[in-house]
């Protein structure tokens, strides 16, 4: 008798749920994205003219040079010879050394088109489909979830509902 006493205290302190299911009409779906960052590697190839080195020769002689030449061979010409001949000898030798002098120096003599190539990432945005908003509508009722299953509008969804008194005063 005691056990019947409390099972219906019980039942009289917690309401008693019912529930049904029913099925409501989707009215709007709204996808949500989520964005992302990915990379694709690409081969991205360049030109660059690359300088060639050399050595030129350089050939700038002066009039004065030669002159120059001129006057110390005949110097040193008459001074070993001891001879007018000498110093013409040494005049016309040292005029030729003069006008051959030269001098070389390394510079760019041209350039040599190299192609490089690298890899490089390109990095790109990838939207991605996180879940859709749903919208849905029962006996002018109007709710909204959150799902991962794709539908369409006007399909029909079941829906589980729960009635319940209201609470006693």
């Amino acid at each position: 008798m005691i056990r019947l006493g409390l099972v219906i205290c019980l039942t009289i302190y917690f309401p008693v749920k019912a529930n049904a299911e029913t099925y409501a009409t989707i009215t709007k779906i709204t996808p949500n994205y989520t964005y992302s960052k990915s990379y694709t590697k690409e081969k991205s190839c360049y030109t660059v003219d690359t300088p060639i080195y050399g050595k030129t020769l350089n050939r700038v002689t002066t009039g004065g040079d030669v002159f120059t030449g001129m006057l110390l061979g005949s110097l040193l010409g008459k001074g070993a010879t001891g001879k007018d001949k000498g110093a013409a000898v040494g005049a016309v030798l040292g005029g030729i050394i003069a006008a051959e002098k030269s001098t070389t120096k390394t510079s760019i003599i041209g350039y040599e088109p190299i192609r490089n190539c690298e890899i490089i990432q390109i990095p790109e945005t990838i939207k991605t489909i996180k879940n859709y908003k749903i919208d849905y509508e029962w006996d002018n009722v109007i709710g909204s979830s959150y799902t991962h299953n794709k539908y369409h509008v006007g399909q029909h969804i079941p829906c589980l509902l729960y009635t319940s008194p209201s609470p006693r005063d």
